[in-house]
């Protein structure tokens, strides 16, 4: 297989966490809430598979890891938020834990991207609470409480080892 070949193949399954993650949203939009939340699950199958796909291949690269970052904002953070705000009351704190969740997600990101942590995360991943918000999702559950949570658990300093 030519080495430029080769180097795409952590990509595309960064392309297919996005794209589930858009998918998602269209699902969210068309009222398949269950399904939406199924395809935030297969984002996080693509998200878990492009990182170690990239370092088996040695094809690690900064766009790769960019796109990732810009996948797990939408898998993560804007599709399960959407989830939440649609399946929700529509209270005022829906609607901030809403805004909030996504922007905290961001902000972790990006932070992970000033300073990368080696064998140990710093505040939960957005995957992780993403998937728990997905989890909620399946249940046609939605509760602020827990949104706004996710969110400060996000960039707080807590320490979590890597596995």
């Amino acid at each position: 297989m030519p080495l430029q070949v080769v180097k795409t193949v952590p990509n595309w399954f960064t392309i297919g966490n996005l794209l589930s993650g858009i998918f998602s949203i269209t699902l969210i939009m068309n009222g398949f809430f269950r399904l939406a939340a199924v395809f935030i699950f297969l984002s996080a199958f693509f998200d878990l598979f492009d990182g170690r796909i990239a370092r088996k291949l040695k094809v690690n690269s900064e766009i790769g890891v960019e796109l990732d970052s810009l996948a797990d904002i939408v898998s993560f953070g804007v599709a399960p938020a959407i989830l939440f705000h649609t399946l929700s009351d529509g209270s005022w704190i829906s609607s901030v834990a809403f805004m909030f969740f996504p922007a905290m997600g961001a902000l972790r990101l990006a932070r992970f991207s000033v300073k990368p942590t080696v064998g140990y995360f710093c505040g939960i991943p957005i995957t992780l609470a993403g998937l728990i918000m997905a989890g909620m999702g399946l249940f046609l559950y939605s509760n602020p409480y827990i949104t706004l949570l996710l969110a400060g658990l996000m960039v707080s300093p807590i320490r979590i080892k890597k596995f």
